[in-house]
C-alpha cells in the first residue's frame, strides 16, 4: 500500500480513472499540444473485423466510433532524464477506435503517423505499435491550426490528411455520462506484439476541452473504411495542452 500511495503523489487527479494506477512507476512523459479530436460513428460489426479477436469493440449507446487525432508532441523524456536531444518534439497523427478486454476499457490504434524517422523506428522496436513515417507540417495562425500529413512509409497505404481547425467554445470539463467523456477518458491501449496481447497504461488529469470547428481539405486516413462513413459530420473537440505519463507495455495473461 505504501508503494501505491507514493506513486499517486505524482498526480493531482486520479479519481476519473476506471481502474487503478499501475503499481510500478511511470517511465516516460511528454506534452501534447493543439489536439483535434475528430470522431465519426461506424458500425461495431464493421470495425470488429479489423481488431484482434481477443478485444471487443466498445460502444456508446450501441454505436462504435473511429477517431482521427492530430497533435504536436514535445518535451518527451524518460523519468529522471532531460528531454531527448533533437527528437523530443514531433508531430503525430493517430487513427483509433475504442475497445475492451475482460471489461477494461481502452484504445486500439489502427495507425500512428509521425514525422521523424528515429521516433517511428524507436517506437516500433520498443512497442510494436503501428507507427508510420509521414511528411507532416503544422502552422498556427491564431485562432486557426493548419495541419498536414502525407504518409511516406514503405509498403504502407499512402494515406493523407489536411485539416484547418480552431476552438469554438470556452474550456469545459465533459460530464461523466457524456459521449465526449467516454471517448476521451481512456487510460490504456491494447496492441499485439509477437502474437500476444499487450497493454500500455498512461495517465493525465481530466480532459479540459472546447468544442471545435474544422475544415477537412483532404482525408484518406483509415483507408480500409468505406469513404461514405466520412460523409457524416464528425463530432469535434479541441485541447490546447495535456501532460501525459506513460508506462511500459505489459503482456496480458
Amino acid at each position: 500500500m505504501k508503494g501505491l500511495l507514493a506513486l499517486t503523489v505524482d498526480f493531482v487527479e486520479v479519481e476519473q480513472r476506471p481502474f487503478p494506477l499501475p503499481s510500478t512507476p511511470w517511465v516516460m512523459t511528454q506534452t501534447w499540444d493543439n489536439m483535434l479530436f475528430a470522431h465519426w460513428p461506424v458500425p461495431a460489426h464493421f470495425l470488429k473485423a479489423y481488431i484482434p479477436g481477443t478485444l471487443d469493440i466498445d460502444t456508446f449507446d450501441g454505436t462504435a466510433w473511429l477517431g482521427v487525432i492530430p497533435f504536436h508532441a514535445h518535451h518527451t523524456k524518460l523519468r529522471g532524464m532531460p528531454p531527448f536531444p533533437l527528437y523530443h518534439s514531433y508531430l503525430e497523427l493517430n487513427v483509433r477506435t475504442y475497445v475492451t478486454h475482460k471489461g477494461i476499457p481502452g484504445v486500439y490504434f489502427f495507425s500512428m503517423d509521425a514525422n521523424k524517422w528515429p521516433v517511428v523506428l524507436g517506437a516500433k522496436m520498443g512497442t510494436s505499435l503501428p507507427y508510420k513515417h509521414a511528411h507532416m507540417g503544422i502552422r498556427v495562425k491564431d485562432p486557426v491550426v493548419h495541419y498536414k500529413s502525407r504518409r511516406k512509409h514503405p509498403d504502407s497505404p499512402k494515406e493523407s490528411f489536411h485539416v484547418s481547425y480552431k476552438q469554438s467554445s470556452s474550456i469545459y470539463l465533459p460530464a461523466e455520462d457524456s459521449l465526449e467523456y467516454w471517448l476521451l477518458e481512456r487510460y490504456c491501449l491494447w496492441t499485439i506484439k509477437d502474437s500476444a496481447l499487450f497493454r500500455g497504461d498512461i495517465h493525465h488529469d481530466r480532459w479540459r476541452i472546447t468544442k471545435a470547428e474544422a475544415t477537412f481539405h483532404d482525408n484518406t486516413m483509415a483507408s480500409f473504411l468505406p469513404r461514405y462513413y466520412f460523409k457524416s459530420k464528425p463530432i469535434l473537440h479541441f485541447s490546447g495542452n495535456k501532460n501525459v505519463f506513460i508506462w511500459p507495455l505489459k503482456k496480458t495473461r
